[in-house]
């Protein structure tokens, strides 16, 4: 009889909580911050520049100008498309403005399929939600188009607002 409390105890435990993730399609812990060049080739200019440089373009998503930092995101999507987005300290990393938010407003958009493509982006409201002072945003949304059931090679890209340049990418939970 002990045994049978015990096992129905862990099941009420354990049960909501399998509910909760059945529905979750992907999910997301931390965030990398966007460097706009991934490369550079050739030697260097007499002024330090490169005459051959590689934009850091994520899945046709153009990068940021400038660098950004994140301090932390936590990301997940579920089946029905909605997408919940807590991130912290997303401020620019570089140049004169370093330590502020721009006035920056974020979307998010969760990329499926091969790296090699073909890509649908599935966003949040364009419009997106204002950073705050210290970086800090929440996403609390639904993305268009809806994502498929099941999303291979997942990326989520925190994009700008004002032309849609990536600033933040999600790191994927892996199961």
């Amino acid at each position: 009889m002990k045994k049978v409390v015990v096992l129905a105890l862990f099941l009420v435990g354990v049960l909501p909580t399998v509910a909760l993730t059945a529905d979750t399609i992907a999910r997301f812990q931390g965030g990398i911050g966007v460097l706009p060049v991934s490369s550079v080739a050739g030697a260097a200019n007499a002024d330090g520049t490169f005459s051959n440089v590689n934009r850091n373009i994520v899945r046709t998503v153009n990068p940021a100008g400038q660098i950004w930092i994140i301090a932390d995101l936590d990301a997940t999507v579920k089946a029905d498309g909605s997408i919940k987005v807590d991130g912290r300290g997303l401020l620019l990393g570089g140049g004169n403005n370093i330590g502020f938010n721009a006035n920056a407003s974020v979307f998010a958009t969760l990329i499926c399929g091969p790296a090699a493509g073909p890509f649908t982006l599935h966003s949040s409201n364009l419009a997106g939600v204002a950073l705050a002072a210290d970086g800090d945003f929440r996403i609390n949304d639904f993305l268009s188009p809806l994502p498929p059931t099941t999303c291979a090679n997942a990326v989520l890209l925190i994009r700008n607002a004002n032309g849609g340049a990536w600033f933040a990418a999600g790191i994927p939970k892996l199961p």
